[in-house]
């Protein structure tokens, strides 16, 4: 299942460029020294991509507890599920509840943080930068975070996090150069394809938790990255 957050962070990056793009537009860089621009697009990019890993070690872990509690096949139906509600429910009903009420002032915090580290150009700055994007509310991070749940271990749910990251990289960095050719248009017609791809991703969670035994998408036995009988002589 590793494979989707990739995929997906491919295909979300076009969502990303609304919410996050002004920020990579107006990253702190060198636009007269090319080489050293894209060692400072890089250095953003790592700080996003560790904020990802943190995220990615605590989903993990929590996805482990439901895995040692034998969950993990229920879990991975619900979180199939919970994928193709995020995108398929408008975002108008979500902003209803505002679920980020509890934590506002921490999100608060770090816009502050984030809005004095664009008078920096030093690369603690770009990577100061990039760690505190990661942690912006998103919901295609959300998505990404229930596979981050589903893959049961700390590990892995790092890994799940950072390709879903790489996956945002090409865009996040074409937005540097080319932001005039993203116009709103083609946006919104890539965007289109968004939750299509969420839904499918979805829908092999819930046949990965249903265990129909069809080898590599649904396999009979849930205990997919750890042996289920020990091998002993």
């Amino acid at each position: 299942m590793l494979y989707t957050a990739f995929i997906f962070g491919l295909i979300s990056s076009f969502h990303c460029i609304g919410m996050c793009g002004p920020i990579a537009m107006m990253l702190p860089v060198d636009r007269n020294n090319p080489a050293k621009k894209i060692s400072q697009i890089l250095t953003y990019h790592i700080g996003r991509l560790s904020a990802y890993a943190t995220i990615g070690f605590v989903f993990g872990l929590l996805g482990k507890g439901f895995f040692m509690a034998g969950l993990q096949q229920k879990l991975s139906v619900f979180i199939g599920i919970a994928m193709i509600l995020v995108v398929l429910i408008p975002e108008n009903e979500f902003a209803r509840y505002n679920f980020s009420k509890p934590i506002f002032k921490l999100i608060s915090k770090i816009k502050s943080t984030l809005g004095s580290q664009f008078k920096n150009k030093s690369y603690k700055s770009l990577y100061t930068i990039g760690f505190l994007n990661g942690f912006l509310p998103c919901g295609m991070v959300y998505v990404a975070l229930f596979g981050a749940i589903a893959l049961q271990s700390e590990s892995l749910g790092i890994l799940y996090m950072i390709l879903f990251g790489l996956g945002t990289v090409p865009m996040m960095s074409a937005v540097v150069y080319i932001n005039s050719f993203l116009t709103v248009p083609i946006r919104n017609t890539i965007q289109k394809a968004i939750p299509f791809v969420a839904v499918c991703i979805g829908l092999l969670f819930i046949l990965r938790g249903l265990g129909l035994g069809i080898p590599y998408v649904s396999p009979s036995n849930m205990s997919l990255f750890v042996q289920a009988q020990p091998n002993c002589h």
